[in-house]
């Protein structure tokens, strides 16, 4: 039993540093979801190695009522399917802060920090354009109970532009 697990282990982590492809050294653009309510988001994307990369993302959103930031990093590791087509999968966190303006009612204010994952596909055209879609679900831990200590899952297209 020992043996086949071993084996079992060499064969899988053979395949997946065989699937490995490179990836853009950068990539800019935006990421459209919800972000727990701040929109869009700024996304930068640094490789880290053959087949591993950085995300950072920070949206942020100004009114008349509402101010806020998020900013959230990501570890995440790209497995090639076909040609141009990855799947991905990431871990990380991040942190934030909102006000909000209650006329007539309680104001809200709160920083908070959150725990990330993220899983995704994408796909990286012959020009430097890498659209992708992922989920990533949120757990967040704050002081306002309101709005943050609870799971949230995103979902998001990101546009980037890849140099």
């Amino acid at each position: 039993m020992k043996k086949v697990f071993l084996l079992s282990l060499t064969v899988l982590g053979f395949v997946l540093t065989s699937n490995a492809q490179d990836i853009a050294e950068n990539a800019i653009g935006l990421r459209l979801g919800d972000s727990d309510g701040l929109g869009a988001e700024i996304s930068y994307q640094h490789a880290l190695g053959d087949n591993n990369r950085l995300e950072v993302d920070l949206g942020w959103r100004d009114g008349n009522n509402y101010d806020g930031f998020k900013l959230a990093g990501l570890y995440q590791w790209v497995w090639n399917l076909d040609g141009g087509f990855n799947w991905y999968a990431g871990v990380g966190g991040g942190l934030g802060s909102f006000s909000f303006d209650n006329p007539g009612g309680k104001d809200i204010d709160d920083t908070f920090i959150f725990a990330a994952g993220d899983i995704g596909i994408e796909y990286n055209f012959d020009i430097p354009l890498l659209l992708s879609l992922d989920f990533r679900p949120e757990i967040g831990f704050g002081d306002d109970t309101y709005n943050n200590n609870d799971l949230d899952f995103d979902i998001a297209l990101g546009i980037r532009y890849q140099f």
